[in-house]
């Protein structure tokens, strides 16, 4: 059929059913808005697997489009958006003299509640709602969602940073996005299209090096330090001077006064702070090791000046002074290395994995050792990884127990536990709880049993505790 460009044909719904694609998506807003305000891009990404220092689990940002100012606030639950939106909203409008005209944004719980769209509509504030499962309508904002990450990212990698420091990571991240060339500009600076005005590059510091605080004379005596040194995490925004973590208090502090060593990061500083208590923990070993050889053995080594026989032969007189003993001091042999003991509790329980392996009923350990093993593998309760960089591990130990059953008969429970009080608040952990039954509602499920007339059993969960969700990124 030459010359034939196109044929009409009858609709087919069989081939719709085999051949039927998505649409291809256009340049929606590519042509860059002129004036502040005009349309706003906003997304919440999260929830993060660990919390940060301050309870934060998501991030809401707002991208302004004509200038692409990016604005980023951290928040600890979703319903946190419309509130965290109208303090966004009145700063930017102060600032500008401007009226927010547009916001684009998903069709997330967090932007269609009445509330939001109730207060949009008072306002004045059109809303452009992506459809659903179509994230590339709202590309503005997805885009700038991976560039953060991606940068927070690399940064607190590079520096050896915890998980817990990702909004400080963002924070900063932001604030350098802002002050470095963007291609929607044409290589201009979203700070100064949108302030008009020139930046200084001059405060910027390696996010996680080393930095030196100034102590002020009021918290100090004369003869100590005058600065203290903590690690470098971000930039005050709306406050002025740095934002410095105090790793020894585990806290964060706000200065202006500070000196940088910028070629020393947070994982240097691991390291020297490990070798420091390794060096400390090995003279303590000197020190008690010198002191369980005692005397007798010091002096095979180190041979005692010999005084001279008229003063060993003196006698010791109440003129002379107070009377000593010439008796050679000999340590117990209860602290000698060379002994070990074992401690039996009264209910045969024993109190470690040596110990329940030289009883008699080491082979019912080892089968309650098994089935522990086992219920944590069929549980899922950890993965098995390489230890990151700047990450330290919690030591673990056997819990053994004996449990009475129906007709006295003896059941033998083995628990893994990873020893938490090593645990440090703020980092591995922020609230403690346990998950146990209270005794009024006993005393109240038995009363009902009475009234009644019920017949009451009694179960045994096995590794209850593994179904309760860990926020925290636990290494054992």
């Amino acid at each position: 059929m030459p010359g034939l460009k196109n044929v009409d044909l009858d609709f087919c719904e069989n081939c719709i059913y085999g051949k039927q694609k998505r649409v291809k998506f256009l340049r929606v807003g590519k042509e860059k808005k002129s004036e502040k305000l005009e349309l706003v891009h906003t997304d919440v990404w999260g929830p993060a697997q660990v919390s940060s220092l301050g309870g934060s689990r998501y991030y809401v940002t707002f991208i302004d489009d004509a200038t692409r100012k990016t604005w980023v606030y951290c928040i600890k639950n979703k319903s946190d958006v419309f509130d965290t939106f109208k303090k966004w909203k009145a700063l930017v409008e102060i600032e500008t003299g401007k009226k927010l005209k547009c916001l684009r944004s998903d069709n997330g719980g967090e932007y269609c509640s009445k509330e939001f769209d109730r207060y949009c509509s008072e306002h004045g504030i059109r809303r452009e709602k992506t459809v659903p499962r179509t994230p590339q309508e709202n590309g503005v904002s997805k885009r700038m969602n991976r560039t953060i990450m991606e940068r927070a990212r690399c940064m607190r990698l590079h520096a050896g940073l915890p998980l817990q420091f990702w909004a400080d990571a963002v924070d900063t991240a932001v604030y350098l996005i802002n002050r470095g060339p963007s291609s929607s500009l044409d290589g201009g600076v979203p700070e100064e299209a949108w302030t008009g005005k020139k930046v200084n590059y001059s405060i910027l510091k390696p996010f996680g090096c080393e930095a030196f605080v100034h102590i002020d004379k009021e918290n100090r005596t004369k003869l100590e330090a005058k600065s203290k040194k903590c690690t470098f995490i971000g930039y005050g925004v709306n406050d002025f001077g740095y934002r410095l973590y105090d790793y020894e208090n585990h806290k964060i502090i706000r200065s202006r006064d500070v000196i940088f060593n910028e070629k020393v990061l947070y994982k240097n500083q691991l390291q020297e702070k490990k070798q420091e208590k390794e060096n400390k923990e090995y003279a303590v070993l000197d020190e008690i090791t010198e002191k369980v050889k005692g005397p007798e053995n010091n002096n095979n080594q180190q041979p005692q000046q010999q005084q001279p026989p008229q003063q060993q032969q003196a006698p010791q007189t109440p003129e002379s002074g107070v009377r000593r003993s010439t008796r050679i001091s000999r340590p117990p042999e209860r602290y000698s290395p060379s002994l070990y003991y074992l401690l039996l509790t009264d209910s045969g329980e024993p109190e470690c994995y040596e110990e329940a392996m030289q009883v008699e009923s080491r082979k019912k350990w080892e089968v309650a050792m098994e089935e522990e093993m086992d219920s944590l593998m069929h549980n899922q309760t950890w993965d098995l990884v390489r230890l990151p960089a700047g990450k330290t591990t919690l030591k673990n130990k056997w819990v053994y127990g004996l449990k009475e059953e129906d007709g006295g008969k003896q059941r033998y429970k083995v628990r893994l536990v990873v020893k938490g009080f090593a645990q440090k608040k703020g980092i591995d952990f922020d609230e403690i709880f346990s998950p146990v039954v209270k005794m009024t509602s006993i005393r109240t499920i038995l009363s009902l049993v009475v009234a009644e007339d019920l017949h009451l059993e009694q179960l045994d969960v096995k590794t209850t505790f593994l179904h309760g969700d860990l926020e925290e990124e636990i290494y054992m």
